[in-house]
């Protein structure tokens, strides 16, 4: 398996496994999401192949605002992740965070932060499976105000 950090021509393939992740988009928007987050120096996308077949990714940005449980700024955050079914439980997701990890931590953070819904098990296992703790349980709420209604 070959990991490396995305470029702009991987834009594509990145938004292809984006879209197994969040299928509620379409390619093009993830494709331009993932476009704009791979020319931002505050962000890294880190692509997983076996041979020429992307396996998984992950996608890791700078946070300066404040992140539940840390104490220190910025945080290396981990935004995304995904291993196509047939490469899980053979370490692929533990190497993708570790490369999102180290570049975080090249950037300067001491603090490496995600998180997940309340709803989602199998996300919560596999965050503890990779050595986070957590840090805190919300349940966020919003109402529409004035005219919009």
């Amino acid at each position: 398996m070959n990991i490396r950090q995305a470029t702009q021509r991987d834009a594509r393939i990145a938004g292809n496994l984006a879209l197994l992740l969040w299928p509620d988009h379409t390619v093009e928007e993830l494709e331009g999401e993932f476009s704009e987050l791979i020319g931002d120096p505050e962000a890294a996308v880190f692509l997983a192949f076996d041979g020429e077949e992307p396996a998984g990714f992950s996608q890791v940005q700078l946070r300066h605002d404040y992140v539940e449980g840390t104490s220190t700024s910025p945080v290396g955050y981990l935004e995304g992740l995904f291993v196509k079914e047939v490469y899980r439980q053979d370490g692929l997701a533990r190497e993708l965070v570790a490369r999102a990890e180290q570049w975080a931590q090249d950037q300067g953070c001491s603090e490496f932060a995600s998180d997940c819904e309340l709803d989602n098990e199998i996300s919560l296992q596999v965050h503890l499976a990779l050595g986070f703790s957590e840090a805190n349980r919300i349940i966020c709420f919003t109402k529409r105000i004035g005219k919009a209604r």
